[in-house]
């Protein structure tokens, strides 16, 4: 019997060697509790800000350069599009529903919870070096083969691998970095210097732009600039696979991917 047991034993660990389960990696972590918070408190915001922005634009859709500006004066340019508003000239025969009042309400509220949450993802990231551990391109990064690689690749249509999808190249991490540096300070600024009680109290701020007027067509094509940006951030989102994305920045995680031999 004893002989019998131990040459069933290599028989049995063969059986149990051909059906155990192909091993599974843990999640990986991808973005932490304050990221996907700040993230989607922004992007909420960053929608409130567009719709009611729209209409405040369509109240003036008259872009000027300077202190003053008034349907008197002639624009630096215009936008083809109808006002809400009859005193403002603009070749159309007939005025938009005005809704200048709770746009303008919105715009303010939006406006401010974003520069909050802002300040607490930047603060944050200072703290825990967020930037520089995943933002901050390395000298491999900035090469000019490496940029264009990672400029190319998305015109093609080419999926990311799953270790380029892991992190950020260099084109996106100067991208990230223009946009929360550069764009979002710009366009706060510029909303801030048309706010007549923000110029009282801080009229070097207004003059360094050229103006309120100045201020605001300089607002006006940087939040184009953050709308370009939001396209092609969905459009990449999309590229690398845009649940497993959405789902990394609702949980923090990738999902699980199974090792095959």
């Amino acid at each position: 019997m004893a002989t019998l047991g131990s040459a069933q034993l290599p028989a049995e660990a063969s059986v149990q060697s051909r059906v155990s389960p192909a091993p599974i990696t843990k999640l990986a972590p991808r973005h932490s509790g304050l990221v996907r918070v700040t993230h989607w408190i922004t992007t909420l915001c960053f929608f409130a800000l567009l719709l009611s922005g729209i209409e405040i634009l369509i109240s003036h859709p008259r872009f000027y350069w300077g202190e003053t500006g008034t349907v008197l004066t002639k624009p630096l340019f215009q936008l083809p599009i109808p006002a809400s508003r009859r005193s403002v000239p603009t070749g159309y025969g007939y005025v938009l529903p005005d809704q200048n009042g709770w746009s303008r309400a919105l715009h303010f509220e939006a406006a401010w919870i974003a520069v909050l949450t802002g300040l607490l993802y930047v603060i944050s990231g200072l703290v825990t070096r967020h930037f520089r551990k995943n933002l901050v391109p390395n000298k491999a990064d900035l090469s000019w083969r490496a940029l264009l690689t990672s400029f190319a690749k998305p015109l093609c249509f080419e999926r990311p691998s799953a270790a380029e999808a892991s992190s950020y190249n260099g084109l996106q991490r100067l991208t990230y970095l223009f946009v929360i540096f550069v764009l979002f300070p710009l366009v706060i600024w510029s909303g801030l210097a048309m706010s007549l009680a923000f110029a009282s109290a801080f009229p070097w701020s207004v003059v360094l732009l050229g103006g309120r007027q100045s201020a605001r067509t300089i607002h006006f094509f940087v939040s184009l600039a953050l709308v370009l940006f939001l396209f092609v951030h969905v459009a990449m989102v999309c590229l690398a696979g845009f649940w497993g994305r959405t789902g990394a920045m609702i949980t923090g995680r990738v999902g699980p991917r199974k090792e095959h031999t």
